[in-house]
């Protein structure tokens, strides 16, 4: 209709808390054609809330949700889905390791899609199941300093301006950013999902999808 596919976006798909929906909303992409809207902070988490809800229904990739919906949305290959999976996704994830038993776990093949789609379900990572797996990575970040020393730790918060990361020991540590200076390195356990969204064809998630079906 003229304007993005939010189904499709990495900016919704990759969305929590309003941390990525709300800066659009107030403006962030202006340059690009999208003006700011003039809405309360509060609006707009509800806002970015109500898009997070309508990604959780979806039925079939990139379309929005159907009251015609098949009985069941398990049509792929599970055979071709086994092969892009071995592809695409065994050197993050093992079918005998965290995905053990998960098409067990999310008995909903509607549910179990759109959690490897997105890479996490709501208790967690992908194979978590019920709550966050034991062993769940979070969003870490590397500073290193233009000295040579590099400090590691769980990102808390990263702006323009400043890093903030929790060390193994619990306390934080801030840095002030000036560009590039010091270098700052996110690594995200979810980003190789949102990369594959760019890429994933509706077959090959069907596919995938058939394949997961069948570790019970």
């Amino acid at each position: 209709m003229g304007g993005p596919n939010l189904l499709r976006s990495q900016i919704a798909l990759g969305d929590r808390d309003g941390e990525r929906i709300v800066p659009v909303i107030q403006g962030s992409l202006a340059a690009s054609g999208m003006p700011a809207i003039s809405m309360p902070p509060d609006a707009a988490k509800a806002t970015a809330a109500y898009v997070r809800s309508v990604l959780a229904t979806i039925g079939v990739q990139g379309k929005p949700p159907s009251s015609t919906e098949p009985a069941t949305i398990v049509v792929g290959n599970a055979a071709e889905g086994q092969d892009y999976f071995a592809a695409r996704c065994a050197n993050c994830h093992s079918v005998t390791g965290d995905l053990k038993g998960l098409a067990s776990r999310i008995s909903d093949p509607k549910t179990l899609q759109n959690t490897w789609v997105a890479g996490r379900s709501r208790g967690g990572r992908l194979g978590g199941g019920g709550g966050p797996p034991a062993d769940s990575k979070p969003v870490t970040v590397t500073v290193r300093q233009p000295s040579g020393e590099s400090i590691d730790g769980k990102l808390t918060r990263i702006d323009d301006f400043l890093v903030t990361l929790e060390l193994p020991d619990g306390t934080s540590r801030t840095f002030r950013r000036d560009g590039d200076v010091p270098k700052v390195e996110v690594h995200d356990p979810l980003d190789a999902h949102r990369k594959l969204l760019s890429v994933l064809s509706d077959k090959n998630m069907h596919d995938v999808t058939a394949f997961l079906e069948t570790l019970k």
